[in-house]
């Protein structure tokens, strides 16, 4: 039997750094298997110049003070900072945080944060051979550099849905997979992440499944677990209720995939 794994993507933004702070603490307290920010340099709702708080440095900060929970980034666009320089920061979170650091990356697309900020946002083409790119080299800094990663190499999270690029680089360099629902539209691209696993030649059990939800309806959770999910993640603005977090705790003890 395989346990279901419930995350939880807290939005870094429309809060108090006191206030996001105890969410994480909060959460970690009640029992939830992973925990997530994401890296935003603007709100995406609410008021879009309202106040935010940057992903890395605020994972940097919380990540160490959790004790139970693996913790990322969900996810950090590659584009944003150089990889090498990235697999050292990684390195140095995973041993803050005694290994529990998920590296999470992806290709990005909220293109006012690259505007804004003065990077290049090019086409998806380009940022995707910016993601390729910048795993090899992520993954080859880790062979070489001292300390090595806890355990000798950080799982590596990738989002995204694209069946033909983001799928295939999933494949290949991915240790867990997210995606979004319905049931039917994440089952037919976890189904593709398969067929890529077969044609790069890894078993497509090595890449565990995770999903983004934003209600934890009883019967949609069960649809996805039906279909493959393992791992659930609510995303949850401000205030942070706790109370649907409870509600997927208790479901998650009661099911069991077998």
């Amino acid at each position: 039997m395989t346990a279901i794994r419930i995350g939880v993507q807290l939005h870094p933004q429309q809060t108090s750094f006191a206030e996001y702070r105890q969410a994480w603490l909060q959460m970690d307290g009640l029992g939830v298997d992973s925990l997530w920010n994401w890296d935003h340099f603007f709100p995406l709702y609410g008021d879009r110049n309202g106040p935010r708080f940057e992903g890395w440095t605020t994972l940097a900060a919380l990540g160490p003070q959790t004790r139970r929970a693996r913790v990322g980034c969900l996810v950090l666009s590659m584009g944003y900072r150089n990889p090498a320089l990235l697999s050292a920061m990684a390195t140095s979170l995973d041993h803050a945080t005694d290994g529990r650091l998920i590296l999470g990356l992806g290709a990005g697309w909220y293109q006012r944060d690259y505007r804004e900020y003065g990077y290049d946002f090019g086409t998806a083409g380009q940022r995707l051979k910016t993601l390729e790119r910048g795993l090899e080299i992520i993954k080859e800094r880790w062979r070489k550099d001292k300390p090595p990663p806890v355990r000798g190499h950080i799982p590596i999270l990738i989002g995204g849905g694209g069946e033909r690029v983001t799928l295939r680089i999933t494949a290949q360099h991915a240790d867990l997979w997210n995606s979004f629902g319905p049931a039917e539209q994440w089952q037919r691209k976890s189904r593709i992440l398969d067929d890529w696993c077969r044609k790069v030649g890894r078993d497509p059990a090595a890449i565990e499944r995770t999903v983004s939800i934003d209600d934890p309806d009883p019967r949609r959770l069960d649809d996805l677990v039906r279909v493959g999910a393992t791992h659930v993640i609510l995303e949850l603005g401000a205030p942070f209720d706790r109370a649907p977090v409870e509600r997927l705790l208790a479901w998650r003890d009661r099911v069991r995939v077998g």
